[in-house]
This record gives C-alpha cells, sequence and structure tokens, in this order.
C-alpha cells in the first residue's frame, strides 16, 4: 500500500509500515492540515491488525519542529488542533503495532512528543530535543505526562520550565532515546533495528507492549490481573505455537 497525503507519505510492505512526515520547507512543522493528516493515518494503521510495527520518520533536515509557529503567531490554528494532535499520539501510544521513531535535526515541541508516544526512538548523535512551549506562552502538550516517565520528575520540568535542548547523546544518556545511530548512515541503521525489532514481533511481544504501558498507572494487583488476562491471550496465540514448535526443532521461529 502506497498512501500519499499532502503532508505525510506512508508505504506498507508486508507487515512494516513506514510513516514519512512530508514538510520538508517547514522541517515537518505541523499545522491544521497535517495534523490532521497524521490523526487520519493513525487510526488507518490502528485499524489495520497486519500492520506489526510502524516506523516514523521526517524528510529532509528535521524530523519534526512541532506546532508551525508561523500559524500559530498569525492566530490561525483553531482550539480544536490541539485534541486532533493528541488524538494520533495517543494511538501510537496505544495500538497493537510496535512504533519506532528516527530522530534527526530537530525535534521541537510536538516533533518530541510524537517521539514520547513511539515505543522506541532511535536518534542520531546531532539531533536536537526539546520543548519550546515555554517561549510560545502555552503547554507543551501531554509531553508534560509523557516527558516524566522516561526522564523523571525533575528533568522533565527543568526541561518544560526553561525550554532546554538536549542532543543525541544526552538523550541516551538519560534515557530518552533507546538506540544512538551514525549521521551518515542513520537511515541504513534504523532499517536494520526495525528488523531486529520484528524478529521476536510476535503476539506476546505486542500485547508486552500493552501492559508495560500500564506500569505507572496501575497499582500491583490491578497490573497483575491485567498481566494474567493478556498471558492467557499470549499462551492461546498462533505465536506462541509456533514459538515453542520452533524450539523443538531447533530453529528460529517465524511469527504471522
Amino acid at each position: 500500500m502506497h498512501v500519499e497525503l499532502d503532508h505525510l507519505v506512508v508505504e506498507t510492505e508486508g507487515p512494516i509500515a513506514r510513516v514519512t512526515l512530508n514538510r520538508p520547507e517547514r522541517r515537518n512543522a505541523m499545522h491544521y492540515p497535517a495534523a490532521r493528516d497524521l490523526d487520519a493515518v493513525s487510526q488507518l494503521l490502528a485499524d489495520d491488525l497486519d500492520v506489526r510495527l510502524v516506523a516514523i520518520q521526517g524528510a529532509g533536515p528535521s524530523f519534526c519542529a512541532g506546532i508551525d509557529l508561523k500559524d500559530l503567531s498569525a492566530g490561525e490554528l483553531p482550539f480544536d488542533y490541539f485534541e486532533v494532535w493528541e488524538r494520533p499520539l495517543r494511538r501510537f501510544e496505544t495500538m497493537d503495532a510496535l512504533v519506532l521513531c528516527l530522530v534527526h535535526g530537530h525535534a521541537a515541541g510536538g516533533g518530541l512528543q510524537l517521539a514520547l508516544a513511539s515505543d522506541i526512538r532511535v536518534t542520531t548523535p546531532s539531533a536536537e530535543m526539546w520543548l519550546p512551549a515555554i517561549h510560545e506562552g502555552i503547554i507543551p502538550g501531554l509531553g508534560t505526562w509523557r516527558l516524566s516517565r522516561y526522564v523523571g520528575m525533575g528533568r522533565a520540568k527543568k526541561m518544560t520550565l526553561l525550554g532546554e535542548r538536549v542532543d543525541g547523546d544526552e538523550a541516551m544518556r538519560i534515557g530518552l532515546a533507546d538506540h544512538l545511530v551514525s549521521e551518515e548512515t542513520a537511515r541504513e541503521e534504523f532499517d536494520d533495528l526495525i528488523d531486529r525489532y520484528m524478529v521476536g514481533n510476535s503476539a506476546g511481544c505486542r500485547l508486552a507492549k500493552r501492559v508495560t504501558n500500564h506500569a505507572f498507572d496501575l497499582a500491583f494487583e490491578p497490573f497483575l490481573a491485567e498481566y494474567l488476562e493478556l498471558q492467557e491471550q499470549a499462551l492461546n496465540s498462533d505465536d506462541f505455537e509456533e514459538a515453542t514448535t520452533a524450539y523443538r526443532e531447533d530453529r528460529q521461529p517465524e511469527f504471522a
């Protein structure tokens, strides 16, 4: 499948969907039409249970420069932009598929928020990530909810209230990024990581994503109950049967 919207390109190759933010002339900044495109694409991918991994990247020199300041300063962003923007982030965060993103150049404001809503963040050393909303007189979306889960409350408040930038090396050090790739071969290394995550991308793997999402929200007893329910689903899946068969046959499993 190849879907080319005004501000996004989506390509699927079997169980892998690639989403490319495509406003390179604006460093993939998000205005209202771009946010609506991302909303529509996220719903399309969430509904497609054949998609097991979503890879998000940006065309041109940056991943995503966040909210389009030109439109914001001109008063051309309706208030419901903020709800439209948050919907796809939550879908990426909770959809069945694993979601990986490649951060290069700038991941400012909404760009960092989109990265935070991904399961795995891959970054180049020179990439810059920050929440500049303090300088724009607004709240940095649900970066206020997500950032502290990765870097801790104190560091999250510092980044939010000062609008401080973090490069790729620092992002790795503080737990904001999961993989560091070279500037010259970033996309090739990103493809290699996609292949690595696909090797173990079973039903059990994706159910593990779901229960891990609740690690900071549920007390022990309800978390245990959810884990046991999802573990039963994993044990009854075709992927578990394939894994046990592969073990007996001394080979790598091939998950459907």
